[in-house]
């Protein structure tokens, strides 16, 4: 039960970090589909500033605007697994990307074109280019990467190793982790500069385009693209027969 003292506290912290969940929403939507609403994922981030409050001890040492981010940000995630927000002819066609990037990486022996991958795709420039708009939202890992259908040796059995009960943290502590920062430091260097500012600088899609001198859907592309790599490289250096 709450005291006065305390429903008044928790009204107070509801209040105060309402914009909060506000900015993760709109920042999180930036890498999304249209057809996200803004409003949902505010809606779940509420929920999980709420889950925040109800858990959060002083004692344990974080400042609860530090708690409160991963909270707020897992309660958006699990909103979007649930409505699986990225359609699945979306993901296929980025997944088709992924491989075309791979065989032409192999075969060229450095990191392909946008014209490169289009011919290899048997599409022209503009339709390419249109897909990997198309594949804002797309992402690094995605939760099913962790099951191999076809081959008997689970994923997680190679590639994690002890008693988390969370794969995707399990990978990101250990060898994954190095896995990705090679694989960003081989992305061309304009793809690599768009992630940098994007997950460390944390500017928005439209901020990226004022620095790098190109359009908010130029960006997308380019993003959508970097990621593409990214699965492309990994895929062969560590997910073999996994995605």
């Amino acid at each position: 039960m709450y005291t006065i003292q305390g429903k008044a506290d928790k009204n107070y912290l509801l209040a105060q970090h309402a914009p909060l969940v506000k900015r993760l929403a709109h920042h999180l939507k930036a890498r999304l589909p249209p057809s996200v609403e803004v409003d949902d994922l505010v809606q779940a981030g509420m929920i999980g500033l709420l889950d925040a409050i109800g858990r959060y001890e002083a004692s344990h040492g974080a400042q609860f605007e530090t708690y409160a981010v991963q909270r707020i940000r897992g309660a958006m995630l699990d909103e979007l697994r649930s409505s699986d927000w990225l359609p699945r002819s979306l993901r296929q066609n980025m997944r088709k990307i992924e491989t075309a990037m791979s065989e032409l990486q192999q075969r060229l022996g450095h990191a392909p074109t946008e014209s490169e991958v289009a011919r290899q795709l048997q599409l022209p420039l503009a339709e390419y280019q249109k897909m990997l708009g198309e594949g804002v939202g797309h992402q690094l890992i995605y939760y099913e990467d962790f099951h191999d259908k076809e081959n008997s040796e689970h994923f997680l059995d190679r590639h994690c190793s002890g008693d988390s009960s969370d794969p995707l943290k399990n990978l990101l502590d250990n060898d994954f982790r190095e896995a990705v920062i090679v694989a960003i430091e081989k992305l061309p260097e304009r793809e690599k500069l768009l992630m940098g500012l994007y997950y460390e600088q944390e500017l928005n899609m439209k901020e990226i385009g004022a620095v790098m001198g190109v359009s908010e859907s130029r960006v997308c592309q380019l993003h959508s693209q970097a990621v593409a790599r990214l699965r492309s490289t990994l895929k062969d250096a560590t997910w073999t027969g996994v995605v």
